[in-house]
């Protein structure tokens, strides 16, 4: 009679692959934070924009022997990218972001108590000058994300846009003097924040859209609507930001995370 058994082997004594033993040692000493807002319909976005539809084609409660949805959405929904061809029209599309664009060094200007006194608060150099005495200047092809505390109001539409009686949207946004700087002085690769826009919403409410057109028009690209922020260090950590790669894409929902330590 023959036997199939399969003999006992001895493990190898080949040392760990080096990308390996670094992965064990990185999941072993750091945080992941997740800083992207689940989407669905009825969330906060550009008013200009349809909301999402969701549909089942296949689904198991009706006997199918899958789940199945089909999304309709703008590319440009939830916490996602946009790159330089949102808004320059032949720019670098989504499908032409290398993946070392997407993980970096990770900056965050914090600016929410001067957002919780005013919510037209805006960064400023000082603000900068503050970062890099504390911690050195900021790295060259770093992500520099803007932290206003403004994501505590997701998911309420009408408390991210926060209107008042003339319709006049009053949220933070960033500043041309700190945007200059980081592109023009820092080098850095991408921007990120918390807000349905780019610009403030004293800016965007009389359709002023300038600083986000400053961004994409030097080939840069942003990460809109992050969540969760407040859970990362000022400095130390890193942020990988992914979306899908639809050939041309001007847009796409993100998913973007940090590594970090616990302190």
């Amino acid at each position: 009679m023959t036997s199939h058994a399969h003999p006992v082997t001895t493990p190898s004594t080949a040392p760990e692959p080096p990308l390996w033993a670094l992965h064990r040692e990185l999941i072993g000493k750091t945080v992941r934070t997740d800083l992207t807002h689940a989407f669905h319909p009825g969330q906060p976005h550009f008013p200009a924009f349809p909301d999402e539809k969701r549909e089942m084609p296949f689904d198991m409660s009706r006997g199918d022997g899958f789940n199945v949805h089909l999304y309709t959405i703008v590319g440009q929904w939830g916490t996602h990218v946009d790159p330089p061809v949102h808004f320059v029209d032949g720019a670098r599309p989504l499908d032409e972001i290398p993946v070392d664009e997407m993980i970096l060094p990770l900056v965050v200007l914090d600016i929410t108590e001067r957002v919780d006194a005013d919510p037209d608060a805006v960064p400023t150099l000082a603000d900068v000058a503050a970062w890099e005495a504390r911690n050195g200047r900021i790295p060259q092809g770093a992500f520099v994300a803007l932290r206003t505390g403004w994501g505590r109001r997701w998911p309420d539409p009408a408390a991210m846009a926060n209107k008042d009686a003339a319709g006049v949207s009053h949220y933070p946004g960033w500043s041309a003097e700190v945007l200059t700087h980081l592109f023009e002085e820092a080098g850095v690769t991408a921007i990120g924040h918390e807000q349905t826009d780019t610009d403030p919403g004293l800016a965007t409410s009389a359709g002023d859209f300038s600083l986000e057109s400053y961004v994409l028009e030097r080939d840069r690209w942003q990460i809109e609507l992050m969540a969760d922020l407040d859970l990362v260090p000022e400095a130390g950590a890193l942020i990988v930001a992914t979306w899908p790669k639809p050939q041309g894409g001007s847009g796409f929902p993100a998913r973007v995370f940090a590594l970090h330590h616990a302190d």
